[in-house]
């Protein structure tokens, strides 16, 4: 029941952490000759971002049967913004693959936890300007980690398996031996010393290892990496209830997720819904959540967070996130930490509800593509135009001042803005005729094979089981 949605296909946005920046992102693909352009659209600012292509993002994953209704990955998440701060600070001295640091360890458990309360303690090799100071002073703070009797921390100094796995034991209540030798897989775990077994083995009894990549490396090296440590926070948000109330030590309990089944009322496609479009769902069991129960029909209410349009050789995506369950005067919010999620019934739109529905997705999707290669032949003129007379500009004030050389190179490039201006214009007026066929060509397989796009989209009455 808790299996890695990860390793599936997310249905879901895990959290407003874990998903996109909090910002619904839409991307319009644009079929062309020439790779598949993208015009994105940020609608929390209304900016158009032209060109480009149009990906799912690297740090999502998919769920079986759905590889293009993404879920948002929490330890990505995490080692994304340890990247962007480390590269402010250090030039971009980061590898995920790298044993993880002192430092970096700090951030993992501060960030990934929410530690906010920071210690006063200082450390002569810890300055304010340190890239990772605030969640040191967290951690130190919380008593999850120590400095050394020299008043040091060592923050850039790696730190073994044996002191991570002490750390994290200091976060869990789990009961496990303090004296067998630690197993994992069936392998006895190298470079674990004896003072280490009794939090080796609560790691191990949690079941949080087995979320970690390379399970080898795990067993054989005396190190994590950074990447593997941020699997083992996320898993442990996802498997634990964090309570900070009494502070950050022992805060991890294990918990019993909570299992919805739903049917969908409506579809959710990459095709044709929007970021921002809201949706609705029934459930087709009781279930009991924050300590009420909804029976079977309560209604499930979501949003799509992003979308990407399908394009050539691109399938597109679609991100949902499920927000609240409802029945009578009866309301709960669904919890931000998913486990998994599971496509139980697929269904594809009947013939009726796809020909009814094609021609105005078509005329959409035309006008979209036709309108983009306007738009963007429009912006080639303006820049050219612009820039041509700018060269005439330049050619008449260097020759009156007296410098007929410059004068005559501004000539010569005015000639250069024409051959590019033409030449960006029939790239832009081809490519644009290719997507406007290629729009026609999508409808039309769409009504016949259907099943075509059927990863990327969520249909009316299908079933699907999330578990929080």
């Amino acid at each position: 029941m808790k299996k890695e949605l990860l390793m599936a296909l997310g249905v879901l946005c895990m959290t407003s952490g874990v998903a996109m920046a909090n910002e619904s992102v839409q991307a319009y693909a644009h079929p062309t000759l020439f790779g598949t352009q993208g015009h994105t659209l940020v609608s929390a600012e209304n900016d158009v971002v032209v060109g480009g292509k149009v990906y799912k993002p690297c740090h999502v994953k998919t769920v079986e049967g759905k590889q293009n209704v993404v879920v948002a990955h929490y330890a990505k998440h995490m080692l994304g913004d340890m990247k962007a701060k480390m590269d402010a600070k250090r030039g971009g001295l980061y590898d995920p693959k790298m044993p993880v640091l002192r430092s970096e360890l700090a951030f993992l458990i501060s960030e990934g936890l929410g530690l906010t309360k920071a210690s006063t303690d200082k450390y002569s090799d810890v300055a304010d300007s340190y890239w990772a100071k605030a969640e040191i002073d967290r951690v130190l703070k919380e008593d999850v980690m120590i400095g050394y009797p020299d008043l040091t921390f060592k923050p850039d100094q790696a730190i073994t398996k044996a002191e991570v796995f002490c750390t994290f034991a200091k976060l869990m209540n789990v009961e496990a031996s303090k004296t067998a030798v630690p197993v994992l897989n069936g392998k006895e775990l190298k470079y674990v010393p004896a003072w280490a077994y009794g939090a080796t083995n609560e790691v191990i009894a949690s079941g949080l290892l087995a979320t970690l990549p390379n399970q080898d490396k795990v067993v054989n090296d005396e190190y994590l990496s950074k990447e593997q440590v941020a699997y083992f926070v996320a898993a442990m948000k996802k498997n634990f209830q964090i309570d900070l109330s009494n502070g950050a030590i022992g805060c991890a309990t294990k918990y019993e997720p909570v299992a919805v089944k739903i049917k969908l009322s409506e579809r959710i496609s990459a095709r044709t819904s929007n970021a921002g479009d809201t949706f609705t769902a029934k459930t087709t069991e009781d279930v009991t959540l924050n300590g009420v129960c909804f029976p079977a029909g309560s209604t499930v209410k979501g949003c799509v967070k992003s979308v990407a349009r399908p394009g050539v050789k691109n399938p597109g995506y679609v991100e949902v996130q499920f927000e609240t369950i409802t029945n009578g005067d009866n309301k709960a919010e669904f919890p931000r930490k998913l486990s998994s999620a599971q496509v139980n019934v697929m269904k594809n739109p009947n013939i009726v509800s796809r020909v009814l529905g094609a021609p105005f997705s078509m005329v959409g999707r035309v006008a979209g593509v036709a309108g983009r290669s306007v738009s963007e032949t429009a912006e080639v003129l303006a820049n050219g135009t612009e820039e041509y007379l700018g060269n005439w500009s330049d050619a008449f004030c260097d020759t009156a001042s007296l410098h007929p050389l410059k004068g005559l190179k501004s000539v010569g490039s005015s000639f250069i803005t024409v051959g590019k201006g033409v030449y960006n214009i029939s790239k832009y007026a081809v490519s644009g005729t290719f997507g406007v066929l290629y729009e026609f060509y999508d409808e039309c397989k769409y009504i016949i094979v259907p099943n075509t796009t059927n990863d990327s989209c969520l249909n009316p009455d299908e079933e699907l089981t999330i578990i929080f």
